[in-house]
This record gives C-alpha cells, structure tokens and sequence, in this order.
C-alpha cells in the first residue's frame, strides 16, 4: 500500500493551518538569511514613533558601504544563539524630545513580535544603542514659528 503524502493545508479542530518550521519541513530545509531578519528588524523599527532612522541606514552611509563591501542592514546586527533564538542589536536615531528609555522599549517589543510572527523563532534579546537625536523637520518649523511671535503674543 503506498504512503500517502502529508497534507500541509489540513486544518486541525479547531481551524488552525499547521506550520512547518525550519527543522520539520518534510518537504526540504527552509532557512531564513539574517539580512531577511535585519530588514524586518529595520521595517519595525522604523514603525516606532519617535525613531527618526536605523543608524548607517540614510543614502550616505549606504554609499559607503557599497564601496567598502559592508551588507545590507548597517545599523542592525542579527545572531543566533545556542538555543537557535535570535540576538539582535540596533543602532538608532531618535527625534529631539521623546522619551529615550520608553522609546527604546517600544522598539525592544515592536522588534521581538514581529520578528517572532514573522520567522516563528524566538527572540532572546533586543539591544538598542542610541546613537544620536535628531530635531525633525516639524520640530524646526514649530520653533521657527515661536520665534518670530511678537513679545506677549504666545500661546500654547
């Protein structure tokens, strides 16, 4: 009697798809490159109010690394650990004014669920370096404004 061939899409009872992660694929290896992983780490990153861009990610920086062989994802740094969970570092620039800590953390949870959703694998950390702040442009225009109100005439 010949074996029959799993079924991928077979709902189970209660209507969930099973999905098949990298290491229980009958079918072959699936396997995620960490420059995937870097770009969803900056796309979520980017997501964060208050994050102004990854660092080493701006038209500048890219140039270079073209010329001096530098991968994609400057700014972010993807590892795996001995559990097969990942280790993330980023390097970011924040707006003038936000709250640094909580801005860090959000990015932290924002990395980590969509990391996790997005691979099926865990994330054991997610270190973020602040490197610099920034004043954004709507920032510049609310100041410039300020300054050019007559004396008694501010309002806030």
């Amino acid at each position: 009697m010949p074996k029959k061939k799993p079924v991928l899409d077979k709902r189970d009872d209660i209507g969930h798809i099973p999905t098949i992660s990298e290491d229980s694929s009958a079918l072959g290896e699936i396997k995620i490159n960490h420059k995937v992983v870097a770009n969803i780490v900056q796309l979520a990153t980017l997501e964060v109010e208050g994050v102004v861009a990854v660092a080493g990610s701006n038209f500048v920086d890219r140039i270079e690394g073209i010329f001096h062989k530098k991968e994609a994802g400057a700014g972010i740094r993807v590892e795996l650990d001995g559990n097969d969970h990942y280790h993330i570092y980023i390097q970011v620039i924040l707006s003038f004014g936000v709250e640094l800590a909580k801005t860090a953390f959000n990015i932290q949870t924002t990395v980590r669920d969509h990391v996790n959703k997005m691979t099926n694998k865990q994330v054991a950390k997610v270190d973020v370096i602040i490197e610099d702040i920034k004043q954004t442009e709507q920032q510049g225009e609310k100041e410039e404004e300020t300054e050019n109100w007559p004396a008694g005439e501010h309002t806030d």
